[in-house]
Parts: structure tokens; C-alpha cells; sequence
């Protein structure tokens, strides 16, 4: 992991990682998110560009298609759908930050024509009449909604018959965990851990069909592991932003990540499943 922080075992507390929202243009965040994701278009989550063309191709997106992105972020991934596929995308989150930066990235791209996005809680029933989309994609966040159930089911409501929806679980317990090994791992909000297994019945439960099911731990392990080491190289940097407290907590946090997901004891798995 490259520097070390050395600390007390102390109570892991809550830091939120998704604050940067408001901050999303700094110098300092656009050079950490270079030497992170190698090709930076705007994601807040553990996929880089190679995997998230990988996932798009899973998802068969067609132009014109209609597809909903779930916890949209900065909006940078939901422009790059649209750019890539001539598609049409609709991305919802309940950051209000995330939304105004999304929606002022789409309108520099000239992409607003093509990509909205709408503040909305992906916990309660969704803003969108039935079979509605194309396709819907969630990386890296599926893991911060309460109730796996009933978000299944709201997306297999809005996909249309015959297509596709695609996750990412980065959470999915394969090994010994600690108790304070799972309080720094969620220490940046809401989470719900998955034990193996439960994940492919629900989606059988609410109607889907499973078609594709892929263990990409190597990646979230990888982008841990360079988010720790970029943030570190600018640390007075960011310090000035976030304070001394909060970045050492998501020091902490990127570190625990890399561990446990190197490791295979929390692992992250991709989910593509269509509807009958």
C-alpha cells in the first residue's frame, strides 16, 4: 500500500466519501482521480474504463436505447454510456451535489440532449412508469441500499421484457471478517453485507434470469490500493480540503478495502441478469 498510516486501534467512525461531490473539479481531485483510474471519467466507485466497456458489452445497449443508471454520482459514467452508444441515459441519486455537478458536467459535455439526471431516493419506488428502459446499471452502490428485495423488484418493473440489468456487490462476505474490520469498511455510510449465494436467489425471486456472473475483485483491490497511494502524494492538498481527521479516516477506509478484498474475505462480485 505503499506509506503506512500508524495508528491506535480506535472505533472506526463514519466519513463520508461522496462529499467531494461539491468539489468534483478541483485540481487536486481531477490529478487524484488520473493516478487512480488511469482514464478519469468522473467515476466515484472501484471500476476503471477496460471493465466499464466490459460491462456495457454485457449490458447489449443499443443506440437510441433508454437506460437508467442507478446512484449516478458525478454523472461522468452516465455521459460516457451516452457518448460510447449513442444511447439515451437517465441517472438518479439522492446527493444533491452529485445531481447539480452531474447535471452542469452533462450541459460542458453538450450531452444534456442525451443524459438527464434526477434526484431520487433508488430505496423507494422509482419515478418511471413500467418497462421504461433499456437497461439499468449500478456499480459500486447497490451495497448502500437497504433492501435488496424491493430494489430488485422496482428494477426488473422498469426494464422492459427481454433486456438486461447489470451490479456490482463489492461486499459479498467470502471469508472471516472482524467486527471492526466490517466497522472500517463501512465507515463512510449504509451498507449491507451479502453472505454468497443470496444475492442469485433474489434476483430469481423477483424474475430475473441470471445470465452472467463474474468475480471482479482484482479490480476494487487495485483501485484501493492506487486511491490510498494518490491521495497520499497529495495529502497538504487535500488535508486543506477535507481536514486532517477526515483524510486520515479515508486513508484508513481505502486501506481496509484493499486488505479485505485482496484477500478474498469481502469480494466483489458483477451480477448480469435480463428479464423474462
Amino acid at each position: 500500500m505503499g506509506e503506512k498510516i500508524r495508528s491506535a486501534t480506535r472505533r472506526p467512525v463514519r466519513v463520508d466519501l461522496y462529499g467531494t461531490y461539491k468539489d468534483f473539479t478541483a485540481q487536486v481531485l481531477n490529478a487524484i482521480r488520473n493516478e487512480t483510474f488511469g482514464t478519469d471519467i468522473g467515476q466515484n466507485s472501484w471500476t476503471t474504463v477496460d471493465e466499464y466497456d466490459r460491462f456495457i458489452n454485457s449490458l447489449s445497449i443499443s443506440t437510441n436505447n433508454q437506460v437508467l443508471e442507478v446512484a449516478s454520482g458525478s454523472g461522468g459514467p452516465a455521459i460516457y454510456l451516452a457518448k460510447k452508444t449513442k444511447c439515451h441515459v437517465t441517472g438518479i441519486d439522492e446527493n444533491t451535489s452529485g445531481i447539480a455537478t452531474a447535471i452542469n458536467l452533462a450541459e460542458a459535455a453538450d450531452q444534456s440532449d442525451q443524459v438527464k439526471f434526477i434526484l431520487a431516493d433508488a430505496n423507494s419506488t422509482l419515478p418511471f412508469e413500467n418497462n421504461s428502459f433499456d437497461g439499468v446499471v449500478c456499480i459500486d452502490a447497490i451495497n448502500h441500499l437497504s433492501n435488496r428485495l424491493e430494489v430488485l423488484k422496482e428494477w426488473h418493473r422498469v426494464v422492459r421484457p427481454g433486456k438486461r440489468a447489470l451490479f456490482t456487490d463489492p461486499v459479498v462476505i467470502t471469508g472471516p471478517v472482524t467486527n471492526e474490520e466490517i466497522a472500517e469498511r463501512s465507515s463512510i455510510g449504509l451498507f449491507l453485507f451479502m453472505p454468497p449465494g443470496l444475492n442469485e436467489e433474489l434476483i430469481a425471486q423477483v424474475g430475473f434470469h441470471l445470465v452472467e456472473q463474474r468475480d471482479a475483485s482484482d479490480n476494487a483491490a487495485l483501485i484501493a490500493r492506487r486511491w490510498y497511494q494518490a491521495r497520499h502524494n497529495h495529502k497538504d492538498e487535500l488535508v486543506s480540503i477535507e481536514g486532517a481527521e477526515r483524510f486520515d479516516d479515508l486513508q484508513r477506509f481505502f486501506e481496509t478495502v484493499h486488505k479485505l478484498t485482496s484477500e478474498r474475505r469481502l469480494s466483489r462480485i458483477m451480477y448480469v441478469m435480463e428479464k423474462k
